[in-house]
């Protein structure tokens, strides 16, 4: 058979193997994506056919963003709860890691238990939440005040610990009223970082990959384990940090189902829980404007995008992969 035959064949059964693929990726992800474009210069109602109006749902979200209302006050809640969940499962996950990577009893224990909180349905979870963060009979509460720490309001205060307001609230503190600084978004923070399990996996996977001879060789230099930590742990975690940093930045602006529960799907207290996936949906399924909600997804995308490739540019600077021997 001549090779131009077999090469041919083969070429088919390359291409026949691969259509699902190729089908599953233009039905699922090509088209809905060009579709949602295509509405977000429309008001769309999902019931009557997509009219053209332009810019103006962009106009909108320029609007609302510049007068914090509506998508402003659902990306200031994002960036907060963002900037804040995403640095910290970070830390917390490295610190746990080297800590369940030290030879101890029960330590296969410890590691279950670490990682059982992120194996737990999110819905299940965010009930449990409910509970242990309730201002009058809370768990988190009670072992607060076991140090001291008035009860927070948690899931009914819109104000974050974070805000312009909290000086008031210092300074308040300092006449003998209540210290109450902890709300709805830092119980979300909360929440995400009991669920930092998954992190701690990869990293324990990573740390037990370091070579020993590293180790040894800052030993005999007469490293102390903070030198270590600082100058041989970090820099051979520094790939799997940056996977956990651009997979939690993303993961913490899709967040949705926790935000939901916790919030009975409004967004409350004072729409402090009015992320912009809750908003997102509330705008296309709730109040029908699926145009305005198509311009807000696509303002996340270039927005995501932005900050992943910003992460990507920045990663020659202090992510360490090493070298092939």
């Amino acid at each position: 058979m001549p090779k131009n035959s077999n090469h041919h064949s083969e070429a088919r059964a390359g291409w026949l193997f691969s259509m699902p693929w190729i089908l599953g990726f233009l039905a699922l992800f090509v088209w809905p994506f060009t579709a949602s474009v295509w509405w977000s210069f429309c008001q769309y109602d999902l019931i009557n056919s997509p009219e053209w109006v332009g810019w103006e749902n962009y106009s909108r979200l320029t609007r609302e963003a510049r007068e914090q209302q509506g998508f402003g006050q659902a990306l200031t809640n994002t960036l907060y709860y963002s900037l804040l969940s995403v640095p910290l499962s970070v830390v917390m996950g490295i610190l746990l890691a080297v800590l369940l990577s030290a030879r101890l009893r029960g330590q296969a224990i410890y590691r279950t238990l670490i990682f059982l909180p992120s194996v737990i349905p999110v819905v299940a979870a965010s009930v449990l939440w409910l509970w242990l963060l309730d201002p009058q009979s809370g768990l988190v509460n009670y072992l607060l005040s076991w140090i001291g720490i008035p009860p927070q309001n948690w899931l009914n205060q819109a104000r974050s610990a974070f805000s312009l307001e909290t000086i008031g609230v210092l300074q308040n503190y300092t006449t003998g009223e209540p210290l109450k600084l902890l709300g709805s978004k830092d119980a979300l923070i909360l929440m995400t970082l009991w669920g930092v399990g998954n992190f701690v996996v990869i990293y324990l996977a990573a740390i037990s990959d370091i070579p020993k001879s590293l180790y040894e060789a800052a030993e005999i230099d007469g490293a102390s384990p903070g030198r270590k930590l600082l100058h041989v742990t970090l820099p051979m975690l520094s790939p799997v940090i940056f996977f956990n940093l651009v997979m939690g930045l993303i993961r913490s602006v899709q967040t949705f189902t926790s935000v939901y529960v916790l919030s009975e799907g409004t967004g409350a207290p004072g729409g402090s829980l009015r992320l912009i996936s809750l908003e997102l949906f509330l705008s296309a399924f709730s109040d029908l404007e699926m145009g305005y909600a198509s311009a807000m997804a696509l303002l996340l995308f270039i927005g995501l995008t932005l900050a992943t490739t910003i992460l990507f540019r920045t990663s020659r600077y202090w992510v360490h992969y090493r070298m092939a021997a």
